[in-house]
């Protein structure tokens, strides 16, 4: 049985409405209407083929330890290898990458820290077909280059096996619907690894929404805004310069799902809401020929390069229910680290990262708590509405990566699936969040002009159900 939080004002003031969502979506008005304002032209969502059915509220089958294949090992994927190791019932049963090397010291490093050694296929790129074919694994893991995560996530899927990819899942429209589709036919889950979904502090401010701290939600920013040009230009950090070069190659918002994600989650969409429109914008590709210009000797291979891609990619997404979300991505600038995080309604604001650097910990608006024009610390809503998850292991996830939101990701996942639960985030979240990556090449094409966003659920949007925002539920003791 699905898991299903304790009741909220979010569903007591939200159950008119996506009731009324319900009706009007079955005569197209109510997502028909956004569009036309925007001048688009809603779509039908391709039928299921036979066998296929959703894949919302179908839990896990319960796993007595999750035996984890880890696929890429690089700088996100090597280091993800130990969090999965420690997690409570979890095992990392294989790895492998393309590079013999990283797969024999990724098995030496869980060795050295007491783990059993995992098997070790690598030196080919079709290594990644030999360990989906194991019948030692439960969850694959994927951290390879963007351009291999379709194919390496469908082929896991068809393997039988759940899948968590890091982002993008994939960067076509119609690898979106695929992953979809072969997520339904198999029955087995795709979960987009968006660890920034359970940050701390973007928790409690989805808390707060559902309880209505904010009242009625008008409003979100999100994005990801991270100077990586020393990286980009490094010879060693992205293998073959893999992030760079996409830079020449595409004009997409390529990555703005860290902050995209928990606006989505604030909002219900999916949930009771749908994103509808997105029209983009962009600013001229100057910050790489400038870095390169100032710090890269000429006899570098960037040199033969030319960049398209915009520094500054906004893309303004417009919902069902007359939301409207900024999301950015900006890593060719000189600026300090944000997701903006910032989230607004008729009752008050949450502003993250609005301080001198990003622990400052946010500040809030609220009324009828503050007056007077003045902002406040975040501090106190944030004790007070911690989410359960980190009121429990933020202990533990403390010296995890990227401010324990990894640990808090994995521990989340390896839960789920051996309780037997729904997951947090599904096939349709995933590909929902992802989609701006194609649709912002698509409406920057178009001059900047609207573009339909599909309804990856075909329908099941106007329901409320569960998500981030959970119930407690204890992690199952390892005999």
């Amino acid at each position: 049985m699905p898991e299903f939080p304790a009741v909220s004002r979010r569903l007591l003031l939200g159950g008119a409405l996506a009731t009324t969502g319900a009706l009007a979506a079955g005569g197209g008005s109510a997502q028909a209407a956004p569009l036309e304002r925007a001048g688009a032209v809603p779509a039908p969502a391709p039928r299921r083929g036979t066998g296929q059915k959703s894949m919302v509220n179908v839990p896990f089958e319960v796993h007595k330890t999750v035996r984890v294949g880890v696929i890429g090992l690089g700088n996100r994927g090597g280091p993800m290898c130990e969090g999965w190791s420690i997690i409570p019932g979890c095992t990392v049963t294989a790895v492998c990458d393309i590079r013999a090397d990283r797969v024999k010291r990724t098995a030496d490093q869980l060795v050295a820290k007491g783990k059993p050694r995992p098997a070790e296929l690598g030196g080919s790129d079709e290594s990644y077909a030999q360990l989906l074919r194991r019948d030692d694994i439960d969850l694959v893991y994927i951290a390879t280059p963007w351009e291999f995560h379709y194919r390496q996530a469908k082929d896991a899927l068809e393997a039988g096996k759940h899948v968590i990819v890091e982002l993008p899942i994939a960067t076509e429209l119609d690898e979106l619907w695929d992953l979809v589709d072969t997520s339904e036919r198999t029955r087995r889950h795709l979960i987009l690894s968006e660890n920034c979904s359970y940050g701390r502090n973007e928790l409690a401010m989805l808390r707060m929404a559902h309880e209505g701290l904010f009242g009625d939600v008008t409003n979100g920013h999100g994005g990801y805004l991270h100077d990586l040009r020393e990286l980009l230009f490094s010879d060693t950090y992205y293998t073959d310069s893999w992030r760079r070069l996409w830079h020449t190659r595409s004009t997409a918002s390529f990555y703005p799902m860290h902050g995209l994600a928990p606006i989505a989650a604030a909002m219900d969409i999916n949930r009771g809401d749908r994103m509808t429109v997105l029209r983009a914008t962009a600013t001229e590709p100057r910050g790489l020929a400038d870095y390169r210009e100032r710090f890269i000797p000429k006899s570098h291979p960037s040199w033969k390069e030319t960049y398209i891609n915009g520094d500054l990619v906004t893309c303004l997404i417009d919902t069902d229910k007359g939301r409207v979300i900024r999301a950015e991505h900006d890593v060719s600038s000189p600026r300090p680290y944000s997701r903006i995080n910032t989230l607004a309604g008729s009752r008050g604001i949450f502003e993250d990262y609005a301080g001198v650097n990003a622990t400052d910990g946010g500040r809030v608006y609220l009324e009828p708590d503050h007056s007077g024009h003045a902002w406040q610390p975040f501090d106190t809503y944030g004790k007070e509405f911690d989410h359960w998850i980190w009121k429990e292991i933020g202990d533990d996830a403390e010296n995890g990566g990227h401010g324990g939101m990894d640990y808090v990701l994995q521990w989340r996942t390896v839960q789920l699936m051996r309780a037997g639960l729904v997951p947090d985030i599904d096939v349709y979240d995933s590909a929902t969040w992802c989609s701006p990556v194609p649709l912002s090449v698509k409406s920057l094409a178009a001059g900047g002009r609207p573009v339909e966003m599909p309804d990856f659920t075909r329908g099941s949007w106007v329901n409320q159900r569960p998500g981030l925002d959970s119930r407690k539920s204890e992690m199952p003791p390892v005999a």
